[in-house]
């Protein structure tokens, strides 16, 4: 009993010296440096968080984040959610009967985007789809704070159709392709 009191009571003065000599050797703030740095993990002086939101860490140029998608280049030609090795990208395409558009790199737009959806708490974050992207409309940003208390909030919608449009653009490509249909049989 004595020796499993005496050797508790060491256990706890060995935490205790540990936990004061980082309470003291942390007296001052460790200054801001840039993770590009080659010696940036060798500081081992001062408070080693940052005091998020008030500071934050600098963010590497190649840094891979939150995504973003410029919905007007979007030819949405389903390469991305065809890449992504978790299925978090779900793109539903309604023809158009002509060409509605060019994209800011002169691509031709012959489809709407009824639904192009995120879902970021699905998002791996490897950056595939920003690769095979022929017009470069899916990207990544800078962000990373995207914090949430509700998963459904991560689900990002980029298309900007309502479903009263996309009827009304399925009904207009079936009449399209009934009056096609009628032309080949006269």
């Amino acid at each position: 009993m004595f020796k499993t009191t005496l050797h508790a009571f060491i256990t706890a003065a060995k935490g205790l010296a540990v936990t004061l000599a980082h309470f003291f050797g942390a007296r001052r703030s460790r200054g801001m440096r840039d993770v590009r740095k080659e010696n940036y993990f060798d500081q081992q002086e001062g408070v080693t968080t940052v005091q998020f939101p008030k500071e934050k860490m600098p963010i590497p140029e190649v840094a891979r984040y939150q995504l973003d998608v410029e919905i007007d280049d979007c030819i949405v030609c389903d390469l991305c959610a065809k890449a992504c090795p978790v299925d978090c990208i779900t793109i539903e395409a309604v023809k158009a009967t002509d060409v509605i558009g060019k994209t800011s790199d002169g691509s031709v737009k012959r489809l709407y985007a009824a639904q192009f959806d995120i879902d970021m708490a699905k998002c791996m974050y490897c950056g595939l789809c920003t690769v095979v992207c022929p017009t470069e409309c899916i990207t990544m940003t800078d962000q990373y704070d995207r914090s949430m208390t509700n998963l459904a909030e991560l689900t990002y919608a980029f298309a900007n159709m309502t479903p009263e449009e996309v009827e009304e653009k399925k009904r207009e490509w079936t009449k399209f392709q009934a009056e096609k249909e009628a032309a080949k049989k006269k």
